[in-house]
């Protein structure tokens, strides 16, 4: 018999899994210290049993803030290899996650491929797979037909799947009454929000919880939970239906930790710069610390095309005030399927931002990287600097597009580059401008 069943449950056992122990030499941290956090519920490791060849990762907003990367098939873009090319470049450029978006096709079929290879947490939608898995519409399905592929999901090896269980029929009668201008744009709740619609019934992620947190403790899988009434625009931003949907996660929150089941808290969405903080400092007290996960949060509306600019911006605020996971948002958000040059913009894009935010919290670490390069740009050393780049490639394709004509410059000043004069000055040399 198995000493523990979740990384929480070992946790609050004193029992130190192997996870624990490569997450807290990833963060610079004591494993006594990260295990008391795993327990209390602010760091979750997910790590699901039959991920064999997972590299754990912890999240919470005192380690590293991590970033997903969302992929998948759709039935106007549905081929599986690209897919995959996508992920492996993702885990090439670092990121800690990976979320099956798929909506078409063999799902599972490339579920188990992604659990059998790669070793980036993964992360599902089982929702969007119901229709999929039984091939019947939607209004057919029953509760019964959700929880079966939660556990087939669970099965296959995903460490944490996305589940819509803040929303209940009370938000049937809010979106009507309030108007919001976007109503809802989370595809996992819309699909939520309109079984309920078709069928009368309760949402069954609510109403069955319990039988999920069951399913996700048999296989430790953490629950990520959705907020199916995330603004989708400015104007729906921290409106009353995005936060009575956060109160009831932080119900469901407590109640997933008294059954030792992993919880991360997925939030906004569309959100002016000034709410954010504030936004975060809300979730932290309501959720009492759970890891925050965020899509973005974008700061305007009005970039498509450039909206991993404005999510990096929101991600980067975010991330400083206490979010622990970003969702990357790419060049082609609300637009089309991106491509695998859009997936390396979105990933660039959302790992600034948490880095950025990292160094603001003074993460264990985290300025070594900035360091490194400061050292190697003093010395004028462009090599050293593109090793340290975030993407070497793109810093050496600049570089080269443009040669100087003196090596220890840049086309931009020349010989009157301010390291170059500043380094020969102080070393007594003469100082050539001309």
């Amino acid at each position: 018999m198995a000493e523990y069943t979740t990384q929480m449950d070992a946790a609050r056992k004193g029992i130190v899994t192997k996870e624990m122990e490569i997450v807290a030499e990833k963060e610079h941290m004591e494993v006594s210290r990260l295990m008391s956090l795993v327990a209390e519920g602010k760091v979750a490791i997910p790590a699901n049993k039959n991920h064999k060849c997972l590299d754990p990762e912890g999240v919470g907003s005192m380690l590293r803030t991590k970033i997903n990367v969302n992929l998948g098939v759709s039935r106007d873009c549905k081929d599986y290899n690209v897919e995959m090319e996508k992920v492996k470049g993702a885990v090439a450029m670092g990121a800690e996650a990976i979320m099956d978006l798929s909506s078409h096709g063999d799902t599972r079929e490339f579920r188990r491929k992604l659990t059998a290879e790669c070793p980036a947490m993964i992360g599902t939608v089982p929702v969007y797979d119901s229709v999929i898995h039984f091939q019947r519409p939607l209004d057919e399905l029953t509760a019964q037909d959700f929880l079966e592929v939660v556990r087939s999901h669970a099965k296959d090896g995903v460490d944490f799947v996305t589940l819509h269980c803040g929303i209940t029929r009370k938000t049937i009668q809010q979106i009507k009454e309030q108007g919001r201008e976007m109503n809802i744009v989370s595809r996992g709740g819309s699909l939520v929000f309109a079984w309920m619609t078709m069928t009368g019934q309760e949402n069954p992620f609510y109403e069955y919880y319990d039988e999920l947190l069951d399913i996700c403790r048999e296989y430790d899988v953490t629950i990520s939970l959705g907020d199916a009434c995330r603004p989708g625009c400015i104007a729906d931003a921290s409106d009353v239906c995005q936060i009575e949907e956060l109160v009831r996660l932080g119900e469901l929150t407590q109640r997933a930790w008294k059954k030792d089941v992993q919880v991360m808290v997925e939030g906004p969405g569309h959100m002016p710069m000034d709410q954010i903080a504030a936004n975060m400092k809300i979730q932290q007290t309501i959720c009492k610390g759970a890891p925050f996960y965020v899509l973005g949060p974008l700061v305007t509306d009005i970039a498509p095309g450039y909206d991993h600019i404005t999510s990096a911006i929101g991600g980067a605020i975010a991330a400083a005030s206490g979010a622990a996971f970003l969702c990357y948002v790419t060049p082609a958000e609300h637009l089309a399927l991106p491509d695998l040059e859009d997936v390396k913009e979105g990933i660039i894009a959302s790992k600034i931002a948490a880095h950025a935010a990292d160094l603001a919290k003074g993460i264990p670490g985290a300025s070594n990287w900035d360091h490194q390069m400061a050292v190697a740009r003093k010395k004028l050393d462009w090599d050293a600097q593109f090793d340290v780049a975030l993407d070497p490639e793109k810093a050496r394709r600049y570089r080269e597009k443009a040669a100087p004509e003196h090596d220890d410059t840049c086309s931009m000043c020349g010989k009157f580059c301010a390291v170059r004069s500043m380094n020969k000055a102080l070393a007594g040399e003469y100082i050539d401008i001309l």
